[in-house]
């Protein structure tokens, strides 16, 4: 076994790397940039190096300052995590060449899967089963296009080289092609260095399932399972499960059999996953192999009792599979839900922000929380905005869900948007629970899934409005008066000879509410949303408790930036105060929508200035935390001017371009 491992990530995966070679007795290395100094990796490795400046391609991707720090410390072997240097043939074999152990597949094998469509000629020849597509070498925009006008929309372009939903696009007509076939050459360009893309037939309603494998230096390999991915935003997993809903045990060992088969074709060894489409009629086709461990391993961990991460470093290490197929055991059910830094209501754009508070749920035998950011840490405009996974266990899949919903609901975090209530949304919407799902899921339930809620502000208002009183009288003090009795010391809104009476303009749910408030001692009678409620409360600490029209009970009150989140048991409710003559009008990117939605960087401009558009034309585009966003022409008209360049950093509300509209 290694007397010490470098790991070449940051986040949540060193972390989880750090405490299993922890708990194995293995000294662990961790590496930094600047925007990582204080990071929790940082903190729990037993050394740490810095590595660079803050974006990635000048520190995480430098795989010879990583080797050099390896060979500093006098690390044994470096982990990579996934994302950054994990598929990285060049850097593996430079690692080899060094000395320095590469926790991973060997690399011939990461080459032969690193290109999507030399793996499907492979995986044709081994006889796994593949999705009908182009997988040439000819890279022609004609010949594509004729390809997929061949085999009908709708098509999927991939990146040969991609992963991780980058360089993907759903393409349903051929008017869409074009523009289709320039971003995600562009997306992929960016995010792997190649352009090269192959064209599939998209599958109407497919699930994503795929088989967890392992490989030794003596050639055996077994599969631990499956997972099922289908649930899925951009290309990329939102709620995975294992095992996956429905399946057969005569399915799950064709399909494993074939990812093993598939895992053998290549020589593999360490930990793969073999994804496949899987159609409604039982067929099942190979879709790409992920030659690294996967963000929602965890799923597999709590179904089979064994830690993914301890095996890589055993058989990295030399030693032989830790079980035989015939030994591994499935018990119970697990989801895992990815907590990301992003806004849903806006198509999901990743959002940037302090972690004010920051209150997971209890962590236990049933609920699971992988992190790599503590309160008061920085959501970066630099790196993926993933906060955490959280992940539940239990013995069937309707009680391991109820967790998932309970442990959603608990989470708590303020300081940025989130996508917790989406989540907690999905995951109690009846097609879920029933477990009917496909690649498509979310765009076909999005009426349950982001239902405007009438009823949720008739509740939550009263409970806001109560809290920020509570939380004044609590924190704002009394009066200027030195007299203790004088009633201008008071923060009940005392009136001489009337009603104490509060009026207040709260935000929430992106509109203001004029809300009335009449305090007659420990009673408040809120007029909101078109209604009476009548309700009492106290605020001690951050715990509000409440009793609403005798139903009692608790939440959390968390002050952020800029404004409040109630955390109530049916959800969050985030609101801030609107003071006389402040209005929202002033506020960052409350233009026509020609502003950056995000702190990025220019990628293209794609107009003429002083040239005609049409409205909806891409004008610009922009990427941030690893996405691409289109700004596009709000109606006819043309561009004066664009104020930045591609390769230009952009703060989020930015203006962006000069844009003067054809008049009617």
């Amino acid at each position: 076994m290694f007397n010490k491992i470098l790991i070449a990530n940051r986040g949540e995966i060193a972390c989880r790397v750090i405490k299993t070679a922890r708990r194995m007795g293995v000294a662990t290395v961790a590496v930094y940039s600047d925007a990582d100094r204080d990071a929790l990796h940082v903190r729990m490795a037993d050394e740490a190096i810095h590595i660079g400046p803050p974006p990635a391609r000048e520190s995480y991707l430098l795989g010879e300052r990583i080797l050099a720090a390896a060979l500093t410390t006098h690390a044994d072997a470096i982990h990579p995590g996934y994302g950054f240097l994990s598929e990285n043939a060049a850097f593996a074999r430079t690692c080899a060449e060094q000395g320095v152990v590469f926790i991973g597949p060997p690399t011939p094998a990461i080459e032969a899967m690193g290109s999507k469509s030399a793996a499907k000629r492979i995986m044709e020849e081994a006889g796994v089963p593949l999705v009908p597509g182009y997988h040439g070498d000819d890279q022609d925009p004609a010949l594509l296009r004729a390809c997929a006008e061949e085999m009908g929309y709708p098509v999927l372009l991939k990146a040969t080289a991609g992963g991780g939903g980058k360089g993907m696009r759903q393409v349903w007509s051929s008017e869409e092609f074009d523009e289709a076939l320039a971003a995600a050459r562009r997306e992929s360009l960016s995010s792997f260095g190649d352009d090269n893309m192959l064209v599939e037939k998209y599958l109407t309603k497919p699930r994503h399932v795929e088989f967890q494998v392992f490989c030794d230096n003596a050639g055996n390999g077994i599969y631990l399972a499956e997972r099922d991915c289908s649930v899925q935003r951009r290309h990329q997993k939102v709620i995975e499960e294992a095992p996956a809903p429905g399946m057969s045990d005569a399915l799950r060992q064709e399909m494993g059999d074939s990812a093993v088969k598939a895992a053998q074709a290549i020589d593999y060894r360490g930990a793969g996953t073999v994804e496949f489409l899987l159609d409604e009629d039982g067929t099942f086709y190979f879709m790409e192999m992920n030659t690294r461990l996967q963000v929602e391993h965890p799923v597999t961990e709590m179904i089979t009792g064994q830690d993914l991460v301890e095996w890589q470093l055993l058989i990295a290490s030399g030693e032989p599979l830790p079980l035989a197929q015939e030994e591994v055991r499935i018990h119970g059910h697990a989801f895992e839900a990815r907590i990301y830094a992003e806004d849903p209501d806006n198509d999901f754009l990743p959002v940037t922000g302090n972690l004010a508070f920051l209150q997971p749920p209890e962590e236990s035998t049933h609920v699971r929380v992988d992190t790599g950011v503590r309160q008061g840490d920085e959501i970066s405009v630099f790196y993926d905005p993933m906060i955490a996974k959280l992940i539940v266990w239990d013995e069937s899949r309707e009680r391991a869900l109820q967790r998932l919903a309970s442990a959603l609901a608990e989470y708590r975090i303020g300081g940025t948007v989130t996508n917790l209530d989406f989540l907690y949304n999905l995951a109690t919407s009846r097609p879920f629970v029933e477990a009917e799902v496909d690649t498509g899921f979310i765009d076909k339930h999005r009426e349950l899934i982001f239902h405007e809620r009438h009823q949720d502000l008739e509740r939550e208002l009263p409970l806001a409005a109560l809290a920020l009183l509570l939380y004044k009288q609590q924190h704002d003090g009394p009066g200027s008066s030195v007299d203790p009795w004088s009633p201008w010391r008071s923060s009940n809104a005392w009136r001489l000879n009337e009603p104490h009476t509060h009026r207040l303009t709260l935000h929430c749910h992106q509109q203001d509410h004029e809300i009335e408030v009449e305090q007659r001692h420990s009673l408040y009678i809120v007029h909101a949303a078109g209604r009476e409620t009548q309700l009492q409360g106290e605020l001690v600490g951050d715990i509000l408790h409440m009793e609403v029209e005798g139903h009692r009970q608790r939440g959390t009150l968390a002050r952020t930036h800029d404004g409040f989140t109630l955390y109530l048991p049916a959800g969050a409710c985030h609101f801030h105060e609107v003071l006389p003559d402040t209005g929202e009008a002033d506020a960052p990117g409350a233009g026509a929508g020609l502003a950056a939605p995000m702190n990025g960087t220019i990628v293209a401009l794609l107009a003429e200035v002083g040239g005609a558009v049409e409205a909806d034309t891409p004008l610009l585009v922009m990427e941030a935390m690893k996405m691409e966003h289109t700004i596009r022409a709000p109606t006819a008209g043309k561009v004066a001017s664009f104020f930045y360049q591609p390769g230009d950093l952009v703060d989020g509300g930015a203006e962006l371009l000069d844009f003067t509209a054809d008049e009617e």
